[in-house]
């Protein structure tokens, strides 16, 4: 039996076709000055089904409905065959993060974790929406209309997560029809709120759950492959490693004192004779490895190594 996966991708599409709708205004008379009165005109999901009207209206029948108000629901959706493409393919895409220092909360300069992402080929849908516009006058309807109506020429487009490994987060809002009232002649004695509905439709594409793999960066090689006597002799083997380049930074120099590396000055001057067998007082000097090394890279511990041969 499969896993359970849901990742909310057709609840994003409908979160983000909300706010296309969302902090719009109409007029609503005028205040002691003259001025327009603006109503920012709500947004909720919900089609206007009987059962809806009833909570809507406290179980009344001498509540009127809320105007102006904007719902929309999902109408229908529908497995489009025209953009499917080949379902078996599978897409890696490779992702290196920057090294991330939890003491200081930022982003450093070297190469942090990699991973490996799988995608599988998504399923392509059409997701088609009903909005409903209830509107006090013809007034109101003809302010959203003049507003919205501009921003679909020919589609809007949206994106419904700012993951960049998500292939599936872009789509385009369509116009698929529009009825400007729903009052029927005669009206009777009654006046009805009149409802505007307006359809829209979009093509988006429903996943699976891809698969995440770590990678492992190759810190260390050790290889078996030898000509020589020694496995030392595959250092100086040009076909196998290649043209060695060798370098002496700056000119310094290198004091070799039992277990301890010192670097040292290209004047500096010592007796390297030890006549008395005695080991010699380190020069003094200013100079750190650090300061050195980080032009040609950084020290990994237990990792970089410095070879020193005989001349």
């Amino acid at each position: 039996m499969a896993d359970f996966f849901y990742d909310n991708q057709v609840r994003r599409f409908l979160i983000q076709f909300a706010k296309i709708f969302s902090n719009w205004q109409v007029t609503k008379g005028k205040d002691p000055a003259g001025n327009e009165i603006l109503v920012r005109v709500p947004v909720m999901y919900g089609d206007s089904s009987r059962q809806a009207s009833t909570i809507i209206a406290n179980n009344s029948a001498s509540n009127l409905p809320s105007a102006p108000l904007i719902t929309y629901y999902i109408s229908g959706l529908e497995y489009d065959q025209r953009r499917t493409q080949d379902p078996t393919i599978i897409d890696k895409v490779n992702v290196r993060q920057r090294a991330y220092d939890t003491e200081t909360q930022t982003y450093e300069q070297t190469q942090g974790q990699a991973f490996t992402v799988e995608r599988l080929m998504p399923v392509p849908y059409t997701l088609r929406m009903t909005v409903d516009f209830w509107t006090t006058n013809y007034n109101q309807k003809l302010e959203l209309v003049e507003q919205i109506g501009t921003l679909f020429n020919p589609a809007l487009e949206i994106q419904s997560t700012d993951n960049f490994i998500d292939w599936t987060s872009l789509s385009v809002v369509y116009q698929d029809g529009l009825t400007f009232s729903t009052r029927s002649i005669p009206q009777g004695t009654g006046n009805p709120i009149d409802v505007l509905t307006w359809k829209f439709y979009m093509p988006i594409w429903i996943s699976t759950a891809s698969k995440l793999k770590k990678m492992g960066v190759i810190e260390k090689i050790i290889s078996s492959i030898f000509i020589g006597k020694s496995l030392t002799d595959i250092q100086d083997e040009d076909l196998l490693l290649g043209t060695r380049q060798k370098i002496t930074p700056y000119g310094y120099k290198i004091l070799l004192l039992g277990n301890s590396l010192q670097i040292l000055p290209q004047a500096i001057a010592f007796d390297p004779s030890n006549i008395s067998l005695d080991d010699p007082v380190p020069p003094n000097t200013d100079i750190y490895w650090s300061s050195v090394l980080n032009v040609y890279g950084t020290i990994k511990p237990g990792i970089s190594q410095i070879w020193l041969q005989n001349p």
